[in-house]
């Protein structure tokens, strides 16, 4: 403590209060005969397996999105591209959600759209039964096929939607020659 001595009147006090506690009655076993405890067996050594040939590492399947350009990343997360089409999930049913974003992304490839707003409503935050179109669409624009078309998919910015929503980024159509 601060070194302090207690005064008189303090050391009175004291006094009786340290006059006035009872020990706490101890429930310990008898002490015992410590038997010495023997140090648990350590592992037996393995020699590191050497692979049979190195393996090459496997080609990356990428999904639909996989690379923009630093200035397309940095304006999409500041909310500043407005979108082209707007495709709105939230309230459908799953197999409406499916059919409804691959007829929207049709038309958005058909309009030579660039950026399309998929809302979709937000993940479940319970683990409930809400939210299964948030968590099937990649799998869709995955398995689209529309899925050459698609340059990224990113979150959106909160004035597009937030977390229940996100930006489809279509590749440019090339003139055919």
């Amino acid at each position: 403590m601060s070194g302090r001595r207690l005064g008189p009147d303090e050391q009175a006090l004291w006094e009786r209060v340290a006059q006035s506690v009872r020990p706490l009655a101890r429930n310990r076993p008898a002490a015992t005969t410590a038997m010495p405890i023997a140090p648990a067996p350590s592992p037996p050594q393995r020699r590191p397996e050497r692979p049979a040939a190195v393996a090459r590492p496997q080609p990356v399947a990428r999904s639909p999105g996989g690379t923009l350009d630093g200035s397309w990343d940095q304006a999409l997360r500041r909310g500043g591209v407005v979108p082209n089409r707007v495709i709105d999930l939230h309230g459908h049913t799953l197999a409406a959600a499916h059919a409804a974003l691959d007829h929207g992304l049709e038309q958005a490839l058909a309009d030579g759209a660039r950026v399309v707003l998929l809302i979709t409503g937000r993940a479940p935050r319970d683990g409930g039964r809400r939210g299964v179109i948030h968590a099937s669409f990649r799998d869709w624009l995955a398995a689209s096929r529309h899925a050459r078309q698609i340059a990224a998919v990113r979150p959106a910015h909160v004035r597009h939607g937030g977390t229940g929503a996100f930006y489809v980024v279509l590749r440019r159509s090339r003139p055919k020659s």
